[in-house]
């Protein structure tokens, strides 16, 4: 029962060295008063008018009869990284075009309103991954609402669609560019049918008014604005064994040098401990680490080290140290970092046990598939040269 409570507490000490791995696509639910944010900006209003049919008038987005500027509010919610809503506010100046007498008034002002709910998709958490610190998302947006013609006292209903671009500049601050265009009905702009569609009104889409809208601003992002990913179970699961197949191979190593060192001692006579020394200082003395990690795992291992680092200071020895990684385990050019990065941990504490720094040679091996479970090959070797 002692072992089996010793082996359980040195692997939850284990696990809490470990960063815990997480799922990419899943976050815990956060509360309703979470993830919500505001929305203030500019925008540059572009109205397309059922009356401009048969005036042979120019389409061009930029031309001053057309164009006009505003602003826009919005408040809205994130109910997963990507899924939200948002209400969105826009107006106030616009511009519409007035035919009277086969003249065209192309400067005729409209003051007005628009209200949507739109239902955002944050694509790039959808695809890539929740990333709390990305710097672009790209939202596009459906929503549907009301406008309402303040110059003509006339409400119109309509839908939209848009996309979102936010830039992260802190965790409660980013910059946002909207584009997004609306459909509203024939009477918005309190202007008559288009000329050749009169009593269509209810079947023909070229009599929808049209508003198009390029708006940026600031999004200020309200109380907590980010989601704890869900740990990965089987991940865990996993580096768990790896860790206990490291401590276990590490209780192995010391229960055969203990029984190889017993069986010296009772066939041994006289110089006995000093013949017993030098056998344990002459064996290599392995240090395992965990999965990716280059912290000593369990500073037990480094008992056998100390025996290395007194016989070599007794005897002028130089120490060779050889960092490993397991090759299952990432990259060639990652484990060949991550084995010196072995090698110089326990070259650190051979300096700190007194021996000279000019007397260790450092070696990495990179990843190798030497010991079986792979677990074991993570690893640095302490010998005499």
């Amino acid at each position: 029962m002692f072992v089996l409570a010793f082996v359980g507490l040195s692997s939850f000490a284990l696990a809490q060295e470990t960063n815990v791995p997480t799922k990419k696509y899943s976050v815990a639910t956060n509360s309703f008063w979470s993830n919500w944010f505001v929305q203030v900006g500019g925008a540059y209003n572009v109205f397309y008018s059922n009356e401009q049919h048969g005036l042979g008038l120019d389409n061009n987005p930029f031309k001053a009869f057309r164009r006009d500027w505003g602003f826009g509010v919005g408040v809205g919610k994130w109910f997963t990284p990507g899924i939200g809503l948002r209400t969105k506010v826009n107006g106030v100046w616009g511009k519409a075009v007035v035919s009277e007498n086969n003249s065209v008034n192309k400067e005729h002002g409209k003051y007005y309103w628009t209200a949507n709910e739109q239902v955002l998709f944050n694509l790039s958490n959808l695809l890539f991954g929740y990333n709390s610190t990305r710097v672009w998302n790209f939202i596009p947006y459906l929503g549907a609402g009301v406008t309402r013609n303040c110059s003509d006292n006339i409400y119109g209903m309509g839908w939209n669609a848009g996309i979102l671009n936010t830039w992260r500049l802190s965790k409660h601050l980013n910059i946002y560019l909207d584009l997004s265009a609306n459909s509203l009905e024939p009477k918005t702009d309190g202007l008559k049918t288009a000329p050749g569609h009169e009593g269509k009104e209810g079947h023909s889409f070229v009599n929808y008014d049209r508003i198009i809208t390029a708006e940026a601003g600031l999004q200020f992002n309200l109380g907590k604005s980010t989601w704890e990913k869900v740990p990965d179970v089987d991940a865990l699961m996993a580096m768990n064994k790896e860790q206990m197949d490291a401590l276990n191979a590490s209780l192995r190593d010391a229960q055969n040098e203990n029984a190889r060192l017993k069986n010296l001692l009772a066939n041994q006579k006289a110089g006995t401990k000093e013949v017993v020394k030098k056998e344990l200082a002459t064996t290599a003395q392995s240090v395992f680490f965990n999965i990716n990690k280059s912290k000593i795992a369990s500073r037990k291992d480094l008992v056998n080290v100390k025996e290395v680092a007194n016989y070599a200071k007794s005897n002028g020895n130089k120490i060779v140290v050889t960092g490993y990684a397991d090759s299952k385990t990432g990259s060639a050019a990652f484990n060949q970092k991550l084995s010196k990065a072995r090698a110089e941990a326990v070259a650190n504490e051979l300096v700190k046990m007194g021996v000279s720094r000019d007397n260790i040679i450092v070696k990495a091996a990179g990843g190798v598939n030497d010991l079986s479970p792979i677990s074991y090959n993570r690893r640095a070797t302490v010998e005499l040269q």
